[in-house]
């Protein structure tokens, strides 16, 4: 998020020395509340990834283990707050960036529906996916903020024009016969045996405070796994399709001559200026993804592959609309495992990208999503429950999640020494 006080780096040697000239409106909204930015955190370069080993500067470590991630890309605000260095941090959320850390760290992370809140002075990695969202240490707190950066701006013209709620005041206000579905695409055999157990518990919670079961089908998110163990979803193809062609085409104003690291090297023509200078500050995975999206978007594979890409994300949509039609929210993992070690998937980028799977799905299809601590695995982990609305429903996601927090005292967790 940009900001004209300290660097904006995206955790990127190519902005290391980036100072912006203007403020984030999500930022600005804030500071215009009261509230007092401390600083900013780490993550992951450009927001790619899903444990913040991919920053150009330092790995972030987890505070419930230090010897595990905080989760991805927003890994140093989760960390930050979940380690009480802040009352609360934002993120930015393009395939579950915000959420995913917050289910590793013990905390509340909240997707707004895409719009919602302004993008303007976020960078932009994919931008028909990316949203600006808090994280904070429960419900009510969660509700505050999100209430704040919420509302349309004339700056960006994707944001909504739709009227914001008072989402702090309502949050306490029950929801009479709560119809939680649970869709069946994400209870298969790849939901852990330690996280389904957490996630069982919470459902049998909401059972006890009156809410009614439904069961549901999302069959294009649905999980398939092979005799191998591996993991696979048309939505993960399907977003790394897209998500990667935008990150390419927007990345592409990172060239070394307007701003930025430029080579020292003297070169011969422009085209090899633009070439070494991402070459020595770009990291390895943000390198990946800008030749995979190029690749997506060249001749003779656009159809084949980003066109077919966009149909899915259509199917995916419908298939939450059909499913809303049934129930009032969706509830899931957040994350298929607890927080793993550092540099334990750093060798697979695949093992890697389906850290998401559960999250995915509603960035392709702009739907808010919340993670909320459901409770703690044998090693003392803790284990996120996602919470999932239709398109402008934040105010039923609080309401449900603070059912659940008052239900079960599980709130405000903090990590051993915090």
């Amino acid at each position: 998020l940009c900001t004209p006080y300290g660097h904006t780096t995206c955790a990127s040697k190519y902005l290391k020395d980036f100072r912006a000239p203007y403020v984030a409106t999500a930022v600005q909204k804030l500071e215009d509340a009261g509230a007092v930015v401390l600083g900013k955190t780490n993550m992951d370069e450009f927001a790619m990834g899903s444990s913040t080993e991919n920053s150009g500067f330092k790995t972030t470590r987890n505070p419930w283990d230090t010897s595990r991630v905080p989760g991805g890309s927003s890994g140093g605000s989760a960390a930050a707050v979940s380690g009480r260095l802040c009352a609360a941090a934002l993120g930015s959320d393009t395939g579950g960036s915000i959420r995913q850390p917050a289910a590793f760290c013990g905390v509340v992370g909240v997707k707004p529906t895409y719009g919602r809140v302004s993008r303007y002075g976020l960078v932009a990695f994919g931008s028909s996916l990316d949203q600006i969202g808090p994280l904070a240490r429960d419900v009510t707190d969660a509700a505050l903020l999100t209430g704040v950066i919420s509302g349309p701006d004339p700056r960006d013209s994707t944001s909504l024009p739709a009227a914001v709620p008072n989402y702090l005041d309502n949050c306490d206000t029950p929801i009479e016969k709560l119809r939680i579905g649970l869709p069946k695409e994400f209870f298969s055999e790849a939901l852990g045996g330690e996280v389904r157990k957490v996630i069982e518990k919470a459902i049998e919670a909401y059972k006890s405070a009156g809410a009614e079961m439904v069961d549901v089908s999302l069959p294009h998110s649905r999980i398939d796994v092979d005799e191998q163990g591996n993991l696979s979803s048309f939505a993960v193809a399907a977003y790394y399709i897209v998500c990667t062609a935008e990150c390419s085409s927007n990345l592409g104003r990172f060239d070394g001559v307007h701003y930025g690291h430029r080579t020292s090297r003297k070169l011969d023509n422009i085209v090899e200026l633009y070439s070494r200078s991402r070459a020595e500050s770009f990291g390895e995975e943000v390198k990946r993804r800008i030749m995979l999206g190029t690749y997506a978007l060249s001749a003779g594979y656009y159809e084949a592959y980003y066109n077919k890409a966009l149909k899915v994300r259509r199917l995916i949509k419908n298939d939450f609309d059909a499913a809303f039609k049934k129930c009032d929210v969706l509830l899931c993992p957040t994350s298929p495992t607890t927080a793993f070690r550092i540099g334990q998937k750093t060798d697979n980028p695949l093992e890697m990208y389906l850290s998401d799977i559960y999250t995915i799905s509603l960035n392709l299809a702009g739907l808010p999503g919340l993670s909320i601590p459901a409770g703690l695995s044998s090693e003392k982990l803790p284990i996120g429950m996602q919470l999932i609305g239709p398109v402008l429903s934040e105010d039923r996601l609080f309401r449900a999640a603070r059912m659940f927090e008052k239900t079960t005292g599980t709130t405000r967790l903090v990590p051993p020494g915090a």
